[in-house]
């Protein structure tokens, strides 16, 4: 099993004790990615520029254990504010509108930084290894 965290590293995953990205055999979990960079700065003043941030995180993880945005089946997107889910779409269906997988979009009432608008978690199933 490969559990693999950001390259930079993020400023959470060693004090939190957790991966960016864990493939075991053809499964692989990408944890929630945020517009926050390496240096703990939030990226992105609006939560459709934040979403695009944290989706190239994601397909950045992905690539790291040899996996691509073709072979995500299932997302998940959390905001603090639901009544922009537009801008959040549009970035989450400039990555993944050919590939169509599951989704769903969550509104909460907040993460560890509150200029955090937008944190993206991604499953994916490598089919052909």
């Amino acid at each position: 099993m490969d559990r693999l965290g950001s390259v930079p590293p993020g400023p959470y995953e060693e004090a939190v004790g957790y991966s960016r990205v864990v493939r075991a055999g053809q499964h692989v979990w990408v944890a929630g990615c945020t517009s926050v960079n390496e240096y703990g700065v939030v990226e992105g003043i609006t939560p459709g520029e934040q979403a695009a941030i944290a989706l190239r995180r994601i397909l950045d993880a992905l690539s790291r254990v040899g996996a691509t945005a073709d072979d995500v089946v299932r997302t998940r997107m959390f905001t603090t504010d639901i009544s922009r889910s537009d801008e959040i779409g549009r970035a989450h269906g400039a990555v993944f509108s050919k590939v169509r997988p599951v989704t769903a979009m969550y509104e909460v009432s907040g993460f560890i930084d509150p200029r955090m608008l937008v944190e993206i978690e991604a499953d994916a199933f490598i089919e052909n290894l």
